[in-house]
């Protein structure tokens, strides 16, 4: 009982991280089932095989594809691809391809640092901890940030990308404090999924971060675009795409959500 306890639980946590995890353990159990070191090697050797050289062939036919990376579009982290979940359609790619090479210009060398996006198949398919990124039209895309001397630079304040936030200051709007104080313990939960905290010295680039939204307005294919409001109104940026998410889902002054049609 204890060991199908396990294989379940197993079962589950990678189903929801990785989408496609629980299908291999699940045959990698069946190939291996009381060879705990052989079936652990086998459920690492298919995994990757499936998100390499199976999993980008097959995500087209749901209408999916990676997110295409270049010289200035980035995973910000390699556990997103490994995990399988930089999938979007392909609008998305459309979009960042558009903004990144306007944003280059004004910003040599700039990147584009992609967060969550979604999983390969099927529509409906959440990809926890995020609400509505079950369609393949939504990206989470980091903020931009400039070094103590006042340079933009491509570094991020947490392993991650996440969790590491640019408060309100005084006299600003506190979305956060109104949302917690209604009830909503999880809007400020990514504070617990940095992975870690790195380059203390970075500071929140308004300047860069503005330009990276109006880039992104600019772009007819996107509906919305999510942002705390302290953070929007700091900026003094106001667009009819830019919009406030509600406080059942999570803080947005650590990242940006972007969604096409």
């Amino acid at each position: 009982m204890g060991r199908l306890f396990l294989n379940v639980l197993w079962i589950v946590l990678l189903t929801i991280i990785t989408q496609i995890g629980g299908v291999v353990y699940l045959i990698a159990t069946v190939l291996y089932r009381k060879k705990t070191l052989k079936k652990w090697s086998a459920f690492i050797v298919l995994y990757l095989m499936c998100t390499f050289f199976v999993v980008p062939y097959v995500a087209p036919i749901f209408g999916r594809e990676k997110v295409k990376t270049s010289d200035t579009i980035k995973i910000h982290m390699l556990f997103t691809s490994l995990a399988n979940r930089d999938y979007v359609v392909p609008e998305v790619n459309e979009v960042l391809a558009n903004v990144s090479e306007k944003l280059v210009k004004k910003y040599p060398k700039i990147e584009i640092h992609c967060l969550d996006a979604n999983f390969p198949f099927f529509k409906g398919f959440p990809l926890p901890p995020h609400l509505s990124h079950k369609d393949g039209k939504k990206l989470d895309i980091s903020l931009l940030y400039k070094d103590k001397n006042g340079v933009i630079v491509n570094d991020k304040p947490s392993v991650s990308g996440y969790g590491v936030f640019v408060n309100p200051a005084d006299g600003e709007y506190d979305q956060i404090s109104v949302c917690k104080r209604k009830g909503y313990w999880q809007y400020d939960f990514p504070k617990y999924l940095t992975l870690g905290t790195i380059h203390p010295e970075l500071n929140f680039s308004e300047k860069g971060t503005k330009t990276l939204l109006q880039l992104l307005t600019q772009e007819t294919s996107i509906s919305k675009i999510f942002i705390e409001p302290h953070l929007r109104d700091r900026m003094n940026i106001s667009h009819m795409k830019i919009r406030y998410h509600g406080c059942r889902a999570v803080r947005h002054d650590d990242h940006i959500h972007i969604q096409v049609r």
